[in-house]
C-alpha cells in the first residue's frame, strides 16, 4: 500500500476512493470499501489528525485506532493507495466545491468516490452525499453512497464499539468491527516490575485512544517488527496499576512462553476477553497468585480462538 500525506503532486491518478475517518475500520467502513473496490484501483482518503482532535482538543480520548493501526488494517483489506491528508485550516476551510476541484480532481484525480450515508465534508460540514453527487456530475467522477449497517437492530458505529469496549465486552466490539479490537504501537521501556515477579511484560502507551474497561484481558499478540516477529498469545493488563500507585494508563502484555527483547519493536495486541477488573492486593505474593490464575484462564480461553 502506498501512503500519501498530501493531495498535490500525486503522479498516480484514477483510483476509486472511499472517504472517511475510518476509526476502527468497522463493518460499516468495510461496506464502503467494498463498494469502492468495484470501480477501479482501491484508494482511501482519511485525515490525520482526526478532525475531532482539532475541533475539540481538550475532549476525552476517543480514537479506536492510532494512525499506525489504521494503516495496517486498511492494508490487510487490500487498499492500494492511502491518502492520509493533514487536517487543519488549509483543508477544513475549503468549501465543498473547492474540495471537489482541488483535492478530488486536480490533486488525487479520483475516478470514483464512495462515502457513507452520514458523510459531510467542506467548511462547516456543508457538503452532503447529494452535494458530492452534484460535484461528480459537474467534474467527471462517479459517486456511490453506502447505507448505514445495522446488526440485530444496533447501528454499527464507532460510538457503539466504544461503548462495548468501555463495558468490557470486546467480543461484542469485534462483532461490529469484523476483527478483534487491537492496540498497536512501539514497546516502551518500563520499570521491569513484571520481570521481577516472573511475568515480564511488553508496555505500550494508550495515550489518545479510547480506553477499554480497565482490567485484565486474554489477548492475541502480533509482533510486527524485529527478530521476534510472529503471532503469540498472552494476558494483558490495561489501566493504571493500582498496586503500585501509577496514574497514567497503559497496556502491559505478558506473552506466553516467550523469551526475548521487544523494546522499540512494534506490536499489535488484540483484546479477546475481559477477565476481571483491576485490584489492589495486600502484597506481591497475592498479586502473583492472581496472575497465575489469570494466565491459566487466558490460556483456556485462547485455546478456542
Amino acid at each position: 500500500m502506498q501512503v500519501f500525506t498530501k493531495w498535490d503532486g500525486i503522479e498516480h491518478k484514477g483510483a476509486s476512493v472511499a472517504i472517511g475517518n475510518f476509526d476502527g475500520v468497522h463493518l460499516g467502513h468495510q461496506s464502503v470499501l467494498n463498494i469502492a473496490r468495484g470501480h477501479g484501483p482501491l484508494g482511501v482518503i482519511t485525515f490525520e489528525p482526526h478532525p475531532r482532535e482539532v475541533f475539540a482538543p481538550n475532549g476525552p480520548p476517543f480514537r479506536l485506532m492510532n494512525a499506525e493501526a489504521k494503516r495496517n488494517r486498511l492494508a490487510k483489506l487490500g487498499v492500494e493507495y492511502l491518502y492520509e491528508l493533514p487536517f487543519g485550516p488549509a483543508l477544513s476551510d475549503l468549501s465543498p466545491q473547492t474540495f471537489g476541484r482541488e483535492v478530488l480532481v486536480d490533486g488525487i484525480g479520483a475516478s470514483h468516490v464512495t462515502v457513507g450515508a452520514d458523510f459531510h465534508f467542506g467548511k462547516a460540514r456543508a457538503g452532503t452525499p447529494d452535494t458530492l453527487r452534484d460535484l461528480g456530475a459537474q467534474m467527471g467522477f462517479g459517486v456511490s453512497v453506502a447505507d448505514l449497517l445495522h446488526d440485530d437492530s444496533v447501528e454499527i458505529s464507532s460510538t457503539n464499539i466504544r461503548k462495548a469496549l468501555a463495558d468490557g465486552r470486546p467480543r461484542d466490539a469485534a462483532a461490529m468491527l469484523g476483527h478483534w479490537h487491537r492496540i498497536e504501537g512501539a514497546v516502551l521501556h518500563g520499570d521491569a516490575r513484571g520481570r521481577d515477579m516472573g511475568y515480564p511484560t511488553a508496555n505500550m502507551s494508550i495515550t489518545g485512544l479510547h480506553p477499554p474497561k480497565f482490567g485484565i484481558y486474554a489477548v492475541l499478540i502480533d509482533v510486527l517488527s524485529g527478530p521476534h516477529a510472529g503471532n503469540y498469545r498472552g494476558a494483558a493488563s490495561c489501566g493504571v496499576r493500582p498496586m503500585f500507585g501509577d496514574t497514567v494508563p497503559n497496556l502491559e502484555t505478558h506473552i506466553f512462553d516467550f523469551s526475548g527483547d521487544l523494546y522499540d519493536d512494534h506490536v499489535s495486541v488484540a483484546l479477546v476477553e475481559y477477565l476481571r477488573g483491576e485490584e489492589k492486593f495486600d502484597n506481591v505474593d497475592a498479586l502473583v497468585a492472581q496472575m497465575d490464575a489469570d494466565c491459566a484462564r487466558a490460556r483456556t480461553i485462547l485455546a478456542d480462538v
